[in-house]
């Protein structure tokens, strides 16, 4: 199977979210789940297939989140020398040449994407464009509202 690159950031918050599951929720379920057993009959027994369901969510994200880490290529951008070049897991503020606004991403992988956060999915039509660009470059990216020119003002491996 394909590895698939992910910040180091990113699989440090899976493996917590995986702890808080297999460590917290799921004992949690298992109690919920014997308790609801003690309150008589399992076919109009609504506390006890609710927490079924809850325990059948719980096991589908934790091998959702084990496969994830098994196939992930985990990238620390900080061991690497920063040499104003674009790569994955960079930090990068460009300028709009047209509108005079700035803004700053994160290029992360598929699964840690999240813009309101401004994490954009190396996948993304602007990560794309960025990626090998060095710094004070000047870019074209194709976006919904049009073709759209950056200039790289800043990059960081933080």
């Amino acid at each position: 199977m394909n590895k698939v690159p992910m910040t180091l950031v990113g699989a440090e918050q899976l493996r917590k979210e995986l702890d808080i599951l297999k460590f917290d929720r799921r004992p949690k379920i298992t109690e919920a789940i014997a308790a609801a057993r003690e309150l008589g009959d399992l076919k109009e027994n609504a506390e006890y297939h609710a927490a079924r369901e809850e325990q059948g969510i719980c096991e589908a994200r934790i091998r959702d989140i084990e496969g994830k880490l098994s196939n992930a290529q985990i990238i620390d951008v900080t061991k690497m020398p920063n040499n104003g070049r674009i790569i994955f897991g960079a930090t990068v503020t460009i300028l709009n040449l047209d509108t005079d606004a700035e803004v700053t991403y994160r290029i992360v992988g598929d699964d840690e994407a999240n813009i309101k956060e401004n994490l954009i999915s190396v996948n993304s039509p602007i990560a794309r464009g960025l990626i090998g660009k060095n710094l004070g470059d000047e870019v074209n990216i194709q976006t919904p509202g049009g073709l759209a020119e950056y200039e790289v003002v800043a990059v960081e491996y933080i």
